[in-house]
């Protein structure tokens, strides 16, 4: 420190003249040199976290304000994230800012005054979030029983992401998307709701890895471990997200807020993903069992509608039947088919005698041509009468065959089914009318075999 000169010191009553500069900086080695690096409990008040990173507020208790500075490097390493209102632990170095001749604590850590402190914040924001709906049972989503693509939120190093891909390959093994985050610390909230948001951003523009699950996932650690899952920035991304999502924070023991916004909890990062996945061996049993009993079903079906064409069948006439009696017809019209042709003849021969006796006394060569011509014509006319009668009983016939062969039993039998009689020929309807030891004849549509019923 300079000293001014011997007559400036006389004129102002022998005290020194200092400069502002030599001022601060003796105030601040001073205060560093006295008190050095010390601990401060107070209320954080104005805080604000610049674009550099550093983090600035006031500590404040009911007599003074001290201005406090974290630095970017230290910010960083915070365990939980300075909130206004909440009652902190400052530990750093005392020391002045020279330029508003100020003093101020530059921090190297942060604590909660006690865990009460912590609770009591975080029991506000619980009752303030829940008031705006955000844990309403209403709004969770189902979780997808099998997704195809799984979105994971966690630390890229640990043993959080290891369990959860060693439990999903052990179950069913889908494709896994990891968005690395910071879990705790300064920063790690914004990162988490940043992921969480990314991924439902991502779901909406590239359906090639669209997530239809979310895992949010940390291990366990102390409330202010924890703290970033309480975040009012993490819960209202967890609860606004359309991707159904998992919460797995901390221990079995710890709730944070995400868990209450989220659509399911799991206790711990590997539940998470039994949460997400059924076993496969569980569904290829499952199937195996729905295989057989479809396949029992089917077969009774059948067995049913086989029975039902069975006795459906006992109610048809049978078709021998009708053919004999279509064929005593055609018998009957064959028969009056002749003797038409024969009287008809007789008529025609009996027109000739009578026309010869009327042309006796005629020119017998004049009559006996035209007579002739007539004759002829008689003849024509006879021949397409029968051709016609023929061609009419012949169809008559084919229509009556056509109707016979659709309704003979026969073609019931090219089906596989098949008729039993006694052995007085006479059919069996019901299988409570056959005796054991009973000789039956089963008739097959290329033919018969004799059998012995049974006991059933």
């Amino acid at each position: 420190m300079n000293t001014p000169p011997q007559p400036d010191q006389k004129l102002s009553h022998n005290a020194p003249i200092y400069s502002v500069g030599e001022i601060s900086t003796a105030l601040k080695r001073t205060v560093q040199e006295n008190f050095g690096r010390v601990r401060v409990r107070g209320e954080v008040s104005g805080l604000k976290q610049a674009t550099s990173g550093h983090i600035y507020f006031g500590l404040k208790d009911v007599d003074a304000v001290l201005d406090a500075v974290c630095w970017r490097n230290k910010a960083a390493k915070l365990s939980f994230e300075p909130m206004d209102g909440l009652e902190v632990i400052c530990t750093g170095q005392l020391t002045t800012y020279p330029s508003r001749s100020r003093y101020q604590i530059i921090i190297d850590h942060i604590e909660p005054a006690g865990v009460g402190a912590l609770m009591q914040l975080l029991e506000e924001r619980r009752a303030l979030l829940s008031a705006e709906g955000l844990f309403d049972p209403s709004n969770k989503q189902p979780i997808p029983y099998l997704p195809e693509v799984i979105g994971i939120i966690t630390s890229e190093s640990g043993a959080v992401i290891r369990d959860i891909m060693h439990r999903l390959r052990d179950r069913f093994p889908r494709k896994v998307i990891l968005w690395p985050v910071r879990v705790q610390g300064t920063g790690a909230a914004n990162e988490i709701a940043e992921a969480i948001n990314g991924f439902n951003s991502l779901s909406e523009n590239d359906s090639t890895t669209q997530p239809s699950l979310l895992i949010v996932a940390r291990g366990g650690g102390s409330i202010e471990d924890l703290w970033p899952f309480n975040e009012e920035i993490v819960v209202r991304a967890a609860a606004n997200s359309h991707i159904p999502l998992i919460s797995a924070i901390g221990h079995e023991t710890d709730t944070t807020l995400i868990d209450l916004a989220a659509d399911q909890r799991a206790p711990t990062p590997s539940t998470a993903a039994e949460l997400a996945v059924p076993m496969r061996s569980d569904l290829v049993h499952a199937l195996t069992n729905y295989r057989r009993r479809l396949t029992g079903t089917l077969t009774n079906r059948i067995t049913s509608l086989n029975t039902e064409l069975r006795a459906t069948a006992r109610g048809l006439h049978n078709p021998y039947e009708l053919l004999d009696i279509s064929r005593q017809r055609l018998d009957e019209l064959s028969d009056r088919l002749s003797l038409a042709m024969k009287m008809h003849l007789e008529r025609i021969q009996n027109g000739l005698a009578t026309l010869r006796m009327a042309l006796q006394p005629h020119h017998p060569g004049a009559e006996i041509k035209r007579m002739r011509l007539q004759t002829t014509s008689l003849e024509h006319q006879l021949q397409r009468e029968i051709q016609l009668r023929i061609t009419h009983a012949r169809r008559t016939l084919d229509s009556h065959k056509k109707l016979l062969e659709s309704l003979s039993y026969h073609r019931i039998l090219e089906r596989g089914f098949t008729v039993v009689r006694d052995e007085n020929n006479r059919t069996i309807t019901e299988a409570s009318s056959i005796k054991t030891g009973t000789a039956l004849k089963v008739e097959f549509h290329d033919g018969n075999i004799s059998v012995i019923s049974g006991k059933t």
